[in-house]
């Protein structure tokens, strides 16, 4: 199993840096689905594809991290059909994501994607690495997060501007379940017992997935 790093809870001193890491704890944690953003396509089970980013390189590394907080599913989406993965970064617990080291062009236009938004203008990244929170906009993901550095460089990621009791929990469906926490054990730090526990124990999925119903999607 893979060591997982510490992330350093300072804000980065570089206000513009060119690269960053961008932190997926939903679908994104697997490399096929984020290659829909990077390289554009739809994966089996999504309703809608999506264009990709300007620069189509993959990441140049993917690490597993733990991010203090929450993750819950809410909202129903409509590429999914069902609840929709979110971060709270003031709620307790801890949040199993991967971290993909991509330039900060690439993290904007993997944000605009996921905003609904047409990828091409960059983001201005100086508030939310000033203040480790910022945000653009009311909608889903328009709520960005700064939780730290690793090697210096940012770690950033996308959630709303609610909290985990603010809204009501969904289930997520076994596509996105999939997913998720196929690309959660493909990180390589976590075996599939513990993945499907947690993933089973989110807010939204709790009472509606159990631990062997994920790893039995996990093992296909």
């Amino acid at each position: 199993m893979k060591v997982l790093p510490v992330i350093d809870p300072a804000l980065p001193g570089d206000r513009r840096p060119e690269r960053v890491w961008y932190t997926s704890y939903g679908s994104n944690t697997h490399l096929d689905r984020l290659a829909d953003y990077v390289l554009g396509g739809r994966s089996p089970g999504a309703a809608r594809g999506y264009p990709g980013c300007r620069n189509r390189a993959m990441p140049t590394r993917s690490i597993p991290v733990e991010l203090a907080g929450a993750m819950y599913f809410a909202t129903r989406s409509a590429v999914w059909g069902g609840g929709r993965a979110f971060y709270d970064p003031r709620a307790d617990g801890r949040v199993m994501a991967r971290a993909h080291l991509v330039t900060a062009g690439q993290f904007s236009d993997i944000a605009a994607q996921e905003m609904y938004r047409e990828p091409g203008e960059p983001l201005d990244l100086e508030g939310v690495l000033s203040s480790g929170r910022a945000v653009l906009g009311g909608g889903r993901y328009e709520t960005l997060v700064c939780a730290g550095r690793i090697d210096g460089l940012p770690v950033l990621t996308f959630t709303a501007p609610w909290g985990v009791d603010d809204v009501p929990w969904l289930s997520p469906s076994p596509a996105y379940v999939r997913f998720l926490a196929s690309g959660l054990l493909s990180a390589g730090a976590w075996d599939l017992e513990a993945v499907a526990a947690y993933v089973a124990a989110c807010p939204g999925a709790a009472g509606h997935w159990s631990a062997r119903a994920v790893a039995r999607l996990v093992l296909g």
